[in-house]
């Protein structure tokens, strides 16, 4: 999607990481679909085209792990790069998430940048721009 606002695929089941992600992102120009387990984001692909996905590993019925295997040997939708979201940030962890079909890995407890970082790696700068800051009164010069 060139030079619109990009579309992002949520899933998540806890709701203070879905209000964190959600609000990292809208502050960024992306719009946000969201899904609370691996069947819901695989309902909402039949009819949405995200340009990233990003996808929590423990989710109620479906995991992450296992829909995106799904996505993944679906041809309509294998291009959609889907980041793995996990608390499971120690050594040798993303090699292995990574070889279960994820594209890409952001640790739990999300961090701005490497949230951002992550997502512009797959799809490139924000939608938007970022934030708009005010000059700090104190450095401002007269």
């Amino acid at each position: 999607m060139q030079g619109g606002r990009k579309k992002i695929l949520l899933v998540e089941d806890n709701h203070m990481n879905k209000v964190l992600v959600r609000e990292i992102l809208t502050l960024h120009g992306y719009d946000i679909i969201e899904a609370e387990s691996g069947t819901e984001a695989l309902k909402v692909l039949s009819t949405e085209r995200p340009d990233v996905i990003l996808m929590d590993l423990h989710l109620p019925g479906m995991d992450g792990v296992t829909a995106t295997r799904i996505i993944k040997s679906d041809e309509r939708i294998s291009s959609i790069p889907v980041l793995a979201l996990t608390a499971s940030a120690m050594r040798g962890e993303e090699d292995k998430i990574l070889s279960k079909g994820f594209d890409g890995y952001v640790a739990k407890p999300i961090e701005r940048k490497k949230l951002l970082d992550a997502i512009r790696e797959k799809i490139g700068p924000d939608a938007g721009h970022e934030p708009d800051r005010q000059p700090d009164p104190k450095t401002a010069s007269s």
